[in-house]
């Protein structure tokens, strides 16, 4: 195995080894988990959350695009309208705010708009339902070949979705329902999703998932072709690794 030397500066080497005793790993793990989860995908492919906070300001070329929109689409509701775009009268509205600078009104653009699911947050959902995907056919594939998966281990290895109460997992839930909406992709783990209380977790999972990720990182890399037509296949052994890797550290060895 290669050693990398990397210099910090004092108070990131601090910081660093704080966030990894938090995690109850040590700091070569911590660092070292984070490096595989940088170089090493999943799969190869081309803050806070909740509501996105008004703007103090728009520029003068936003406001006038803005205003504009606002009018058209005034003009070409019908005269019944009462669904989301409102009506006439709610559209000028708005467009009166912009056009007379009423920026404590600006929250009417916004409203509705959620703060940024990051894009390291979007790729790690589907480096999940990647994983669960593969240990989904993994599963399926030991029991068609005669080897039988123990209920505690399935039930340990079905995706539960994320937990509806944490801004930032409903955030990535509802981001598993649009992925899975189409019916294309990942349709292995609708019964999953449905199964647990349509993708919600009812308990923070993120963290368990990213344990799972790292150590499912480190079998893939271990792979001599990982490109050959079975070699994305867990063995049993492998996905009891998967098992154990939602143990936080600080709780392994302990019972």
């Amino acid at each position: 195995m290669a050693i990398l030397n990397v210099r910090v500066d004092d108070h990131v080497y601090e910081r660093l080894k704080e966030i990894a005793d938090d995690q109850g790993a040590t700091l070569s793990e911590y660092v070292r988990n984070l490096l595989l989860e940088a170089v090493v995908p999943v799969d190869e492919r081309s803050g806070r959350h909740g509501d996105q906070p008004a703007p103090e300001s728009f520029s003068l070329r936003d406001r006038l695009t803005l205003s504009l929109l606002h009018r058209i689409l005034a003009r070409v509701l019908p005269e019944d309208a009462n669904g989301e775009d409102g009506d006439e009268e709610y559209q000028l509205n708005k467009a009166e705010i912009l056009e007379s600078g009423f920026t404590g009104q600006y929250w009417l653009e916004v409203a509705g708009f959620e703060t940024e699911l990051s894009k390291r947050d979007s790729d790690r959902v589907v480096d999940i339902l990647d994983m669960f995907r593969i240990i989904t056919f993994s599963i399926q594939r030991l029991e068609e070949n005669g080897t039988h998966v123990v209920d505690e281990l399935l039930y340990r290895l079905t995706f539960r979705g994320f937990d509806h109460n944490d801004s930032l997992e409903s955030h990535m839930a509802r981001y598993v329902r649009f992925l899975t909406r189409d019916g294309e992709r990942w349709t292995e783990l609708l019964p999953q999703i449905k199964e647990s209380d349509n993708g919600n977790s009812h308990v923070q999972v993120l963290d368990l998932y990213m344990r799972m990720l790292t150590e499912y990182r480190r079998i893939m890399d271990g792979r001599k072709n990982r490109y050959a037509h079975d070699a994305y296949f867990l063995s049993l052994d492998e996905l009891k690794r998967l098992s154990d890797a939602q143990i936080h550290p600080s709780n392994r060895g302990r019972g």
